[in-house]
């Protein structure tokens, strides 16, 4: 298998070369011409109309936050940014230039979590007296279907292309487990876990679904499919139970979803169009809602300072990386636990929210950051964390000192467990008539080799590993939490919960967004009910040339002129990131040798 992984990074070092050599191509023309200025360039600031309607498209994906990386930000450019859209319908919901929002749906990814924050902020929006359209060509097509649908019965109306279709066919979660295959190449997982329902690593060591895992995960479904019925019945007046009838019995035809209600109208976008300008007026104008967030005028601060971190994707002992459109969206120990000092260390902050969209990962990463939530919270500085789509494992991890813990109904947290070990391959190689020998110095030397397996010492190492880790991650919950140590232990085992059941037991105690973590952190901070707090981000934007230089040529770049090209090729494979699955794959196989692992499985549901 390392063969293989090695053969797919050469790959990747290929067309991560070719990358580099366009980049830099790039840049010694934009210094050769001196037309560097483009970079800090802001596109022209547009203007709102007198009469104006806002559109939302989120084909192109809905992300937490823009890079401040100019290039990663221009191939985003059409990405919905959940803080700017939820600022921006606030705003709208008041001005009396704004007349209505039309939305595309359908098509793109969608978490959960974050359907319900934009469904929470469009109902702000209509209840203002604003109309809100909701269109698709259809709904889903392959997948993904009843999660874009969900957003869409927020809004007034619901218009569907006539040779459209509406897959309203309920949740499914599906992994692929590869144990007897592996048997058959002679691939040894030797991992360990704590405790029953950590399942991340059964996909290597399971033929099937362990049934704690399996009764774990029907009810993260059922509570998901239970919020998603209860929401759609209250939008289109109807019974919970009719609407499960209704997914039960589906995917509809565009005609068959008008039919049963779930649909107002049938037709196209033009048609769409004219409708909408019937409502709003012949001389209103269509304005971009990240354009129009752009546009409008800052509201004055009367309230406190908000410090503002941003904790999204794998937690890695390094700096964090804001880059989804290339896969490089990670929580960085280094600058989240440096955000996290330089707020307790500013006088002018008076509490902090931490945004944490993060599956876990490293348990040392975890515990950098873990120490510094500690220490805000012993300095009297509130910090309220606000989670997103998941924020499980370690994810939940730096989460626990927090002085308060919103989620949303459909948030993914909990999962506290461990997982450790290594996959052997001793077996492979001798399928493949490949011997390794070598020479070491020290007893175990070998512990994390690949080419070995644990002996019956190493395998009791190892456990010790994950009983002092798993100790560590449930004390540190029960003391964050208020919690007995034996509470927290009938909820962890790695059970992953949705925030609406994380509630219910004590993991979070609010249910709600963005807007209601800043809400809770000003008045924290001691704001009046309605005071307008000033958010200040930790850390700040990078100028959007340095923000270039240091993602291409290495965080060291700016002080070390190209000293930091130790670390272009690992920089620049992102260029290549379309062979990420079976990278993910690969290294999946090849196990964590370096640390233990706190990190929940891939819960996306298709459906």
């Amino acid at each position: 298998m390392r063969v293989v992984l090695f053969l797919l990074k050469c790959l990747v070092g290929l067309f991560a070369t070719i990358g580099f050599l366009v980049v830099a191509g790039v840049v010694a023309l934009a210094i050769s011409f001196g037309r560097l200025e483009p970079w800090k360039a802001v596109e022209a600031e547009p203007e709102v109309p007198a009469s104006t309607v806002l559109t939302l498209d989120v084909a192109p994906g809905v992300i937490e936050v823009l890079p401040d990386n100019p290039l990663s930000r221009a191939s985003l450019r059409h990405a919905v940014s959940i803080r700017e859209s939820l600022d921006a319908l606030e705003a709208a919901g008041s001005d009396p230039r704004v007349k209505g929002l039309v939305a595309r749906v359908g098509r793109g990814v969608l978490g959960l979590a974050k359907v319900q924050e934009l469904r929470d902020a469009i109902a702000r929006f209509q209840e203002q007296g604003k109309f809100a359209y909701a269109f698709a060509e259809s709904f889903g097509g392959a997948g993904g279907g009843t999660q874009h649908y969900y957003l869409a019965s927020i809004f007034e109306q619901v218009w569907l292309q006539p040779s459209g279709d509406l897959d309203l066919t309920g949740l499914i979660l599906e992994s692929p487990f590869l144990r007897g295959a592996l048997d058959k190449l002679g691939i040894e997982p030797q991992l360990g876990q704590r405790e029953k329902f950590k399942g991340i690593m059964n996909m290597l060591t399971d033929q099937s679904l362990p049934e704690p895992q399996r009764r774990n995960l029907q009810r993260l479904l059922d509570s998901w499919l239970g919020q998603i019925a209860t929401g759609v019945a209250e939008r289109r007046s109807l019974e919970s139970a009719e609407v499960r009838r209704l997914i039960d019995n589906g995917p509809y035809m565009a005609r068959e979803a008008l039919q049963v209600g779930l649909v107002d109208r049938l037709g196209y976008w033009d048609e769409l169009n004219d409708a909408v300008l019937d409502q709003a007026g012949d001389d209103a104008q269509f304005l971009d809602l990240a354009d129009y967030d752009r546009a409008r005028e800052a509201p004055e601060t009367t309230g406190p300072v908000i410090g503002l971190i941003y904790g999204l994707g794998p937690v890695q002992l390094a700096h964090s990386q804001n880059d989804p459109q290339f896969g490089s969206l990670t929580m960085g120990s280094d600058t989240v636990a440096q955000a996290l000092a330089d707020a307790v260390g500013d006088p002018e902050v008076e509490a902090v929210v931490f945004r944490v969209n993060s599956p876990g990962g490293s348990y040392l990463a975890s515990d950098v950051i873990w120490r510094e939530m500690q220490r805000a919270r012993d300095a009297g500085l509130p910090v309220i964390v606000s989670m997103g789509d998941v924020a499980a494992s370690g994810g939940y991890f730096v989460a626990a000192p927090a002085h308060k813990i919103v989620a949303q109904p459909g948030t993914v947290t909990g999962s506290i467990g461990v997982v450790a070990g290594k996959v052997v391959l001793s077996g492979l190689w001798d399928n493949l008539g490949i011997a390794w020998d070598g020479v070491q110095a020290g007893e175990n030397a070998g512990f994390w080799s690949l080419n070995r397996s644990f002996d019956a010492a190493g395998w009791e190492r190892l456990e010790s590993m994950l009983d002092r880790t798993y100790e560590d991650f449930t004390t540190k919950v029960a003391e964050g939490r208020g919690m007995t140590r034996e509470d927290v232990l009938r909820v962890a085992g790695g059970q992953v919960w949705t925030g609406e059941d994380a509630l219910a037991v004590g993991l979070v105690d609010d249910l709600g967004g963005f807007r209601q973590a800043v809400a809770l952190a000003a008045e924290a901070a001691g704001a009046a009910p309605d005071a307008t707090v000033r958010l200040k981000r930790f850390p700040e934007a990078r100028d959007p040339f340095r923000a270039f230089l240091e993602d291409t040529f290495g965080a060291g770049f700016g002080g070390q002129g190209l000293g930091g090209l130790s670390g272009l090729a690992k920089r620049l494979e992102h260029l290549s990131r379309a062979l990420e699955p079976l990278l993910d794959a690969a290294d999946r196989l090849n196990g964590e040798r370096d640390s233990r692992s706190l990190r929940a499985p891939d819960l996306r549901p298709a459906g």
